[in-house]
């Protein structure tokens, strides 16, 4: 018993070995978790790193470029545009974690009973997902931040209400796939109940597909936030948003370039760090892809 255990922990290291190998390897998915590394600082220590508080403003600065007083300058209000960019990446991040927790568990649960049970669940399941598939997702979120408001919750529980498919037929097509497979079989000979093989079995084997798609979703949930906010269905004033602020610069864009500039950008940074890391992960946990 105690040459088995050692065999299994020894195998667990060897593949957390190559995990780390094969990741490591790709030079682009490094550079993402950096960057995403330094987004999570960001997102946790911007009260800290800001220089004034997200809502603080002196109309004499108003829609200064950049300089040495305001490293990239003031809004159409005078607040430091460096403070708001730094809240704002924290209120995308934000939102892009709880909308996850909510679709990974609207998914994962869906997912689950569709693909284990089966028969008539899997029938009801499949219908639920084609139906929702038929409607845009931005369509409905934008059908519930109406009705409920615009607040930065509200729009986490109206991005994860409407964009849990995805997760949904991964978890479904992974369990179908899983639960003929030998291990599975052998686990259910041996008396083993549907709770244990589904979530001690299965499931383990489609968390790191799970992690994949996790890194793949939250550059789109940033985009969807920032296409609400765009459309002024999103956040509030004074909280900032990245798609708020574009938003809010269209009307100076040519002017007061800098309004417009350092959002998109830092949309477009948080977006690549974590596809890259996305990219890594898929790579790494695939041993048939030898980039």
């Amino acid at each position: 018993m105690n040459s088995l255990q050692e065999a299994e922990e020894k195998g667990q290291k060897r593949r957390k070995a190559n995990f780390m190998w094969r990741f490591k390897r790709n030079k682009l998915a490094v550079v993402g978790l950096g960057i995403v590394a330094v987004c999570l600082f960001i997102a946790v220590f911007a009260n800290f790193l800001a220089p004034t508080s997200y809502d603080v403003g002196n109309l004499t600065e108003a829609r200064q470029p950049p300089s040495w007083s305001h490293i990239f300058g003031t809004d159409a209000v005078g607040r430091d545009y460096l403070s708001r960019m730094l809240y704002a990446t924290r209120t995308s991040i934000v939102v892009a974690l709880g909308v996850q927790v909510i679709t990974l568990s609207i998914g994962i649960s869906l997912g689950t009973l569709g693909g284990y049970l089966g028969g008539w669940v899997d029938q009801i399941v499949v219908r639920v997902i084609e139906i929702a598939t038929g409607i845009p997702a931005l369509l409905i979120a934008m059908f519930i931040m109406g009705l409920l408001g615009h607040s930065m919750w509200n729009v986490i529980f109206a991005l994860g209400i409407s964009g849990w498919v995805v997760e949904t037929r991964i978890t479904r097509g992974q369990f179908l796939a899983f639960k003929e497979r030998e291990f599975v079989i052998a686990a259910q000979a041996i008396g083993a109940n549907r709770f244990r093989v589904a979530f001690r079995h299965i499931f383990p084997n489609i968390v790191p597909i799970l992690a994949v798609l996790l890194a793949f979703q939250i550059p789109a949930v940033i985009f969807n936030e920032a296409g609400l906010s765009f459309l002024g269905l999103g956040i509030d004033e004074p909280m900032p948003s990245l798609g708020k602020m574009i938003s809010t610069s269209l009307g100076y864009v040519r002017t007061y370039w800098h309004m417009g500039l350092f959002p998109s950008l830092m949309i477009a940074i948080i977006t690549m760090g974590f596809t890259f890391v996305g990219d890594g992960l898929r790579d790494a946990l695939d041993p048939t892809m030898n980039r």
